[in-house]
């Protein structure tokens, strides 16, 4: 008999309130006013909207925290197809920005602070975070600016790029990701979501029961794996125990080797999850998929 029983299964696919959608727009409001009231970022062209588990509805309450991205959209990153060169597409009668992406950070800080008070931002490598209290969720601030990757007739998709304090170049396609979560959920009668927040529990409820688990076995990463899993284990099986199970086996099974996850990408399907300098990897992941498998004694 497994370890974990249907009934909890079943608790742990629901979001952690009705009120998530609330604070989730509270959060960007509240961004949304800062950046407003600040002399220098109110004259800049800037777009605020939330990004991670929360704009994905994939949160569970042990992860409770909220990601708004704020974006400069005065200027922007580029990326080009192979043998493409910018006159070939029209970029080279773009002048270059005069405002970088460090002193937008640094602006974006700035407002942070005189909104919300000095002890109640913390600036990190990645982002700015806003501390939570009686009447607002802790909110990760990622400052970014627009990345567009061009295709061969000048067209381009529209990502966010961002630089580290270390001087790491991170990139992604937040807006992408929500939309793909959104039809992977339709196309599995709204399980996708569901099981996705049952394996981010599951890992919280190892780590409180003393298993090690790799750092870089994110909830990010969890996401992304279930993403992947084909929609007729999410369809075809009738409890959460067969999908838990089914997608534990899958996800293992076809990351044994290179060949059988190569082509997995992030739930955005724009930036490969096992290609190039990534936190995590497919050994990573088997030897978690073991230790899930071996916890919930299947």
């Amino acid at each position: 008999m497994p370890k974990i029983s249907e009934e909890t299964l079943n608790n742990w696919r629901k979001p952690p309130s009705d009120t998530e959608e609330t604070k989730l727009n509270n959060a960007e409001r509240m961004v949304k006013d800062a950046i407003r009231e600040d002399d220098t970022l109110s004259s800049k062209s800037t777009r605020v909207f939330g990004q991670g588990s929360y704009a994905n509805d994939t949160n569970v309450k042990v992860n409770s925290d909220i990601d708004i991205n704020v974006q400069y959209t005065g200027g922007f990153y580029f990326e080009l197809p192979e043998d493409i060169e910018e006159k070939d597409i029209g970029l080279d009668k773009f002048s270059a920005s005069n405002y970088s992406f460090d002193e937008f950070k640094d602006d974006v800080e700035k407002a942070l602070i005189s909104k919300f008070g000095d002890d109640s931002v913390d600036r990190d490598d990645k982002c700015i975070t806003i501390s939570g209290n009686s009447y607002r969720v802790e909110t990760d601030v990622v400052p970014t600016l627009e990345l567009r990757r061009y295709r061969k007739n000048e067209t381009y998709i529209s990502g966010a790029k961002f630089v580290t304090d270390e001087g790491y170049d991170i990139e992604n396609f937040p807006e992408q990701h929500i939309e793909n979560g959104k039809n992977k959920n339709s196309n599995t009668s709204r399980r996708f979501k569901r099981l996705t927040r049952i394996h981010k529990k599951l890992r919280y409820k190892m780590i409180e029961d003393g298993v090690d688990i790799d750092d870089d076995i994110t909830s990010f990463l969890l996401e992304c794996l279930v993403w992947n899993v084909p929609n007729r284990i999410f369809n075809n099986y009738d409890t959460w125990t067969e999908r838990l199970k089914e997608s534990i086996r899958y996800i293992y099974q076809k990351t044994e080797d290179k060949k059988g996850s190569k082509e997995w990408g992030e739930v955005s399907d724009l930036l490969y999850l096992f290609h190039g300098s990534r936190k995590w990897s497919r050994k990573d992941v088997k030897n978690y998929m073991i230790q899930a498998w071996n916890y919930l004694e299947y």
